[in-house]
């Protein structure tokens, strides 16, 4: 698999000075990690998931998760797993994204991959909820002991602890969590943040004219978990952006976010209307806070999020060329004026990014010269 597949290649041709290259499974945690990006929720209890993960891979989704936990009601879990287990049993490995299962509990990890060792080749893991010092231990050791499918299973913590969000005992509690995921080395694809629990030890929730970064409580609890978590010094993984819970639009309070002027020169004002209307403005603003912030991808509920989320993550001309530039600067110093002449390229400050940037850019692409956002906003939400 590989993003931006679902366009006709001559679409793509136009869009990428280098497209995104191919990756798979065995492709390491490094690059799945990078390439979950937006990972759509779907509740396990819907009846026909098969079916909706490859109208989801065939719009772009490369990644999901089946949700067993806060998604399903709880004299439904039963049914829920029955359900969840019936039609990955159903689902090629070629036809659909990445797929994850959320649990309830280590056991579900253990009995679930029990049932579907070698049957379902779509099965990349489990999502494993409200991971603490405490939980943590036990949904690893299941995760490394279930039975093995078309690989290893991977597993993705979720922090949305009080004692995360809680500040007297927030670093105590992600520096344990830390060590913890330290011990399993290659177990853990990337780190997921639940801000919607977070910002419920607070009677919380944010409107969708806000960012998560707007409030303020959470984005402190995000920000220490990129602190320990997304390091560039070796030690970092991946943190995932948290999901955006909105779709549909409202009445709006603030004016929309989204400049007129881009849409206008490609003679796409209706699709700056139809973000615009479904709040998918604010969407875009918290992506690129997140980025700004260190998280890399996003949660998200519907597959209208995913080209927006992926839009963002394709790099630009500019991007690549500062990228390459710094690295082609000697490591022990030196300052060069960007080929843009609109910035300074240090090779020692900026080296941790360049290199970042270009890892992004072989699972993303680079976008070709002149083309930004909205082209790829265009492209990406085509029918």
């Amino acid at each position: 698999m590989r993003h931006f597949a679902h366009l006709a290649p001559a679409v793509r041709g136009r869009l990428f000075s280098r497209e995104p290259v191919p990756f798979d499974r065995s492709s390491g945690t490094e690059v799945l990690a990078l390439a979950l990006g937006a990972t759509l929720y779907m509740p396990g209890t819907r009846p026909r998931l098969a079916d909706d993960l490859r109208r989801a891979a065939a719009r772009g989704a490369v990644s999901a998760v089946l949700c067993l936990e806060d998604a399903v009601d709880d004299d439904e879990v039963a049914a829920a797993e029955e359900n969840v287990v019936a039609h990955l049993r159903d689902l090629a490995a070629d036809t659909a994204p990445l797929t994850f299962v959320r649990v309830r509990r280590p056991e579900q990890i253990t009995a679930i991959a029990a049932r579907l060792a070698g049957r379902a080749p779509a099965l990349t893991g489990f999502v494993l909820p409200k991971f603490t010092e405490l939980t943590g231990a036990a949904y690893l050791e299941a995760l490394t002991a279930a039975p093995a499918g078309h690989g290893p299973w991977y597993g993705m913590p979720v922090l949305e602890s009080a004692d995360v969000i809680h500040r007297e005992s927030r670093d105590a509690e992600l520096l344990a969590v830390r060590r913890l995921v330290d011990k399993y080395p290659g177990t853990v694809l990337a780190v997921r943040v639940g801000a919607t629990d977070l910002a419920a030890a607070y009677g919380l929730r944010r409107t969708r004219g806000l960012t998560v970064y707007d409030v303020r409580v959470v984005a402190e609890a995000i920000t220490a978990i990129v602190n320990v978590f997304a390091r560039a010094d070796g030690t970092g993984r991946i943190v995932t952006g948290p999901v955006w819970e909105h779709f549909g639009g409202t009445g709006r309070l603030f004016k929309p976010q989204l400049r007129q002027s881009p849409f206008d020169v490609l003679n796409a004002t209706g699709l700056r209307r139809e973000l615009i209307s479904a709040d998918l403005d604010g969407l875009l603003r918290e992506v690129l806070l997140d980025q700004a912030n260190g998280l890399t991808g996003k949660t998200v509920i519907h597959p209208t999020h995913v080209p927006v989320v992926h839009a963002l993550m394709v790099v630009s001309a500019e991007e690549f060329a500062d990228a390459r530039d710094v690295l082609a600067t000697r490591a022990h110093g030196g300052v060069r004026a960007s080929a843009y002449g609109n910035k300074m390229n240090e090779s020692k400050p900026h080296r941790a990014w360049a290199e970042r940037t270009l890892r992004r850019a072989e699972v993303f692409g680079v976008a070709a010269e002149g083309v930004g956002a909205v082209d790829l906003l265009i492209a990406g939400s085509a029918p």
